[in-house]
């Protein structure tokens, strides 16, 4: 009997000295939880509403909710009494260990992160970057994803890419075609340049504004070149190409205005 009264004395004993300290630790922890989902659900919001891409939200607010949470973890077990100066320096000592481990993958992160932030290019553009052309297809916080004109999907680490300039062809809505036509130096020029002018204005594609240039570019050594520069929107660009390619073959064609072959003088000298 007296054996558990003992005990008994022991178990209150043990209440009254750690009891509240345990209390306390619970409290501070289930408030610290909530306060920590709470900062994030308002950070996220914030993010939101400053138009910040949704893969750098969810990033950004899962990195807070877990510095903030391991904050309280912290919180509670030192008003439990326990030393948390050694788990500091373990977590900080981890810390450093893995991002020199993750060099790489932490500059593909920061590259990734300014990219979402500045936007020079978005899901849909056609880019030029890192020696690859394709159409955007995910930008993701280490790696950005696109499919070249031949339907491969190229993923590319965000670092190589902004290390180089990233050309953005689609990001505005009009695109300049520059095209070059060669005609032979019998051929009447002032013809040339209505036959080009002519083509250029059946075409409901070409622009207004700005109005297209027509002029007469190099005397070549074989050819009369003329520069061609109308503009189109971004979306009639490939096809109006083709397209003006097959109209001036046939209109020359048609007008009898010569394509010339590269052409060379061939002077023979008879030392006999």
């Amino acid at each position: 009997m007296e054996g558990m009264e003992g005990w008994v004395g022991q178990i209150q004993s043990f209440i009254a000295l750690y009891g509240l300290k345990v209390l306390a630790a619970i409290v501070i922890f289930v408030v610290g939880r909530w306060v920590a989902r709470l900062l994030t659900k308002t950070l996220k919001k914030m993010m939101r509403k400053g138009n910040v891409d949704e893969t750098l939200v969810k990033f950004i607010g899962n990195m807070t909710y877990i510095a903030l949470l391991t904050f309280v973890i912290l919180a509670a077990l030192g008003k439990l009494g326990v030393q948390t100066t050694s788990f500091i320096a373990v977590i900080g000592a981890a810390g450093l260990a893995v991002g020199l481990a993750l060099q790489g993958s932490l500059s593909n992160f920061a590259a990734g992160v300014l990219m979402i932030i500045f936007r020079p290019f978005k899901v849909g553009d056609y880019i030029d970057a890192a020696g690859v052309s394709g159409t955007v297809e995910k930008i993701e916080i280490f790696t950005t994803q696109l499919k070249t004109p031949d339907n491969k999907t190229v993923i590319i680490p965000n670092s190589k890419i902004t290390e180089g300039p990233i050309t953005n062809v689609t990001a505005k809505d009009t695109r300049r075609v520059d095209l070059i036509y060669g005609v032979g130096y019998s051929d009447d020029i002032d013809k040339v340049k209505e036959v080009l002018v002519d083509i250029l204005a059946k075409d409901a594609r070409v622009l207004d504004d700005p109005p297209p240039i027509i002029g007469l570019l190099e005397l070549a050594d074989s050819s009369v070149n003329f520069a061609v520069r109308p503009w189109v929107k971004k979306e009639d660009y490939w096809n109006f190409y083709f397209d003006m390619n097959e109209s001036v073959k046939k209109r020359f064609d048609s007008e009898g205005i010569s394509i010339p072959f590269p052409q060379r003088d061939v002077h023979m000298i008879n030392q006999t």
